[in-house]
């Protein structure tokens, strides 16, 4: 790993199994050292369910950073994966786009009471998620993400930024439901 100001790059020997587009849109579980895999698991880190790299995808979507890059070279084969944690410059809107958008973050502001950091598309599923739980009641993680169309470790995060979502049971049989 090196890291910088503005950038942080992982490299690993060895290309990806999965391949980069898998890689990008997650659900496979393709670990090299497996007893490292297994150490985490003991720990409660990782689930085997490919869900890492689409997580970093959402996270720096939402901190609003630029698309993480995903590298293979060959020869020796190498996996490289580049994090820009540089702002994406804004480009300048008129006066009356500006008082729209700030006008709809106030709203959004006031009708859930989520951090400031929550981006309009995590609003969006929130907004799925309580649509779902009053709909179908007390539900599962993988039910909830199956019907948003995220990954599982994604949903879990959202339900838990939720202040109106509550959840009973132990890890691998909770469920959420609205307060």
């Amino acid at each position: 790993m090196r890291k910088n100001t503005e950038k942080i790059i992982f490299e690993n020997p060895g290309y990806s199994r999965t391949g980069k587009q898998q890689m990008r849109k997650g659900g496979i579980s393709d670990p090299r050292n497996k007893i490292l895999m297994k150490m985490f698991n003991l720990i409660n880190i990782g689930e085997r369910a490919g869900s890492g790299v689409p997580n970093i995808f959402n996270t720096w979507a939402d901190q609003g950073w630029p698309e993480p890059i995903i590298k293979e070279e060959f020869d020796p084969d190498r996996t490289i994966l580049v994090l820009t944690i540089k702002k994406k410059r804004r480009t300048k809107t008129s006066s009356k786009k500006q008082a729209i958008k700030t006008s709809d973050k106030t709203s959004n502001k006031t009708s859930d009471k989520t951090s400031n950091k929550t981006s309009n598309k995590t609003f969006q599923h929130m907004n799925k998620i309580k649509k779902y739980l009053s709909k179908n009641g007390p539900s599962k993680t993988s039910d909830i993400a199956s019907y948003i169309k995220l990954s599982s470790p994604r949903t879990r995060a959202i339900l838990n930024e939720m202040p109106d979502v509550s959840h009973d049971g132990p890890n691998n049989n909770r469920k959420y439901f609205l307060k």
